[in-house]
């Protein structure tokens, strides 16, 4: 037994923890009976990867296949975002899709259906996934696609890992010219502007918004809006670009040795924070070469960056709400939260294209992400946010999620029941797959 928390570090848990290399020690594994869930790299931000009995999974973390004609790659669970990257942007390929960190494991982005910065171009990541290999509770491996044992696939794809331990999947990179982004940063007053500059920003891959969530009256909703895209080598203008398109020079590695103490982060000290980060900005539209990392990854450079959070842990409150009720939705719910005190130094925007999956997340509209440190204070605020988020018609990220309650779980995800009774049918037998989560969200029971 040993304590193991995920991102947030709340809640923290003692834990049988286990991993594998090979299929056969995993099905060995699967023969104790019991209640298990899968374990990636511990970046999801709740419960969603904990259990009694937990299987790590990153032992398990070869690339197995790569066509270079097509980018077509196939690989084992395991895989770090990060390994990928390694390997094959010298080699002139990204990910289709991908969150703000680097640190999750291809099978950790699955089972979330992680969504990036170009949602409203190239949807989640579980929508460029070609085929994959998964362990059922009984050792048995299904291989499914959208078109071989679609239903099995369709409950995988952001089913939280509850439909079994995914082994491995084939997916397509992207083709790029250099390892660098052309980036355009511009300045919102409110939150009117941000939502004009999104709604703007159709053909631009990837935006996304650092909002502050605690300016109030006609600041409400200041932002700064950032919008990129893979830079071609003509866009590359300085000689040290041209020079190592596909190289970048890694800087100091930086880290937060020791947890914060509670009372570092308060309101003066958020507020001092998000006044500095936006007036950094200048006013107009400013353009500028970056390297991929700045642009998707700037937290991935601080490690350990959760300890600002305190030994208390934090969470992280992400929701999204129809397009349609966007600007008042968003207006009522950012009010809420700067009525309260409780402001979050990293609260980000982004705009959702289209997309039907049958338990992701996203949806066409505006999602909010803010990171909270955990208190009673902030807990009795959830609830109300719940409250304004359902009657919006939105819905919370499982994948950030560590407190919602089954009633708001069943109200806003409109596949709630069938996904519940598709996990009971899966999970006939010794050996289930639950975790802290989806007994709390009412999932398992």
């Amino acid at each position: 037994m040993r304590k193991i928390a995920d991102w947030g570090n709340y809640p923290v848990i003692e834990a049988d923890v286990s991993g594998f290399d090979t299929t056969a020690q995993l099905q060995q594994k699967l023969e104790q009976p019991g209640e298990v869930i899968a374990f990636g790299n511990g970046r999801s931000y709740g419960d969603a990867s904990l259990q009694n009995k937990i299987l790590l999974t990153r032992r398990f973390n070869k690339l197995l296949s790569f066509d270079d004609a097509t980018g077509e790659l196939c690989c084992q669970a395991g895989v770090l975002l990060s390994e990928i990257l390694e390997v094959f942007v010298p080699r002139g390929w990204f990910l289709p899709v991908t969150p703000g960190t680097k640190l999750i494991t291809i099978g950790g982005a699955i089972a979330a259906d992680v969504h990036g910065k170009n949602h409203h171009v190239d949807g989640s990541f579980g929508q460029h996934i070609r085929s994959m290999d998964i362990m059922r509770n009984d050792g048995s491996v299904v291989t499914c696609s959208p078109t071989q044992n679609a239903d099995f696939f369709k409950v995988t794809i952001g089913g939280m890992g509850l439909s079994g331990i995914i082994l491995n999947a084939t997916f397509r990179l992207k083709k790029i010219e250099s390892a660098y982004i052309r980036q355009e940063t511009t300045r919102a007053a409110n939150l009117d502007e941000i939502m004009d500059g999104f709604e703007a920003s159709n053909d631009w891959t990837y935006s996304v918004a650092w909002i502050d969530c605690l300016a109030k009256g006609d600041a409400l909703g200041r932002s700064v809006l950032m919008r990129g895209e893979h830079a071609t080598e003509t866009d590359l203008v300085e000689q040290l670009h041209k020079n190592a398109r596909f190289k970048i020079k890694k800087g100091l590695p930086l880290g937060i040795p020791i947890n914060f103490p509670d009372f570092a982060l308060n309101p003066l000290s958020m507020k001092a924070f998000n006044f500095a980060y936006y007036n950094k900005t200048r006013p107009g539209t400013h353009q500028d070469i970056v390297n991929y990392n700045s642009f998707f990854y700037p937290l991935d450079a601080i490690a350990d960056w959760n300890r600002i959070y305190g030994k208390r842990g934090f969470t992280q409150y992400q929701f999204v709400i129809p397009k349609e009720a966007g600007r008042e939705g968003m207006r009522t719910i950012l009010k809420r939260i700067t009525e309260s005190g409780l402001g979050s130094f990293l609260a980000v925007l982004k705009l959702f294209g289209e997309q039907d999956s049958f338990m992701s997340f996203p949806m066409a509209g505006y999602t909010l992400a803010l990171d909270f440190p955990i208190s009673v204070k902030a807990m009795a605020l959830f609830k109300e946010l719940d409250a304004m988020v359902a009657d919006y018609g939105g819905r919370l990220y499982l994948a950030k999620d560590s407190r919602m309650d089954a009633a708001m779980f069943e109200k806003t995800y409109p596949n709630a029941d069938e996904f519940r009774q598709v996990i009971a049918m899966l999970n006939e037998g010794s050996t289930r797959f639950a975790s802290l989560q989806s007994k709390r969200i009412g999932i398992t029971g």
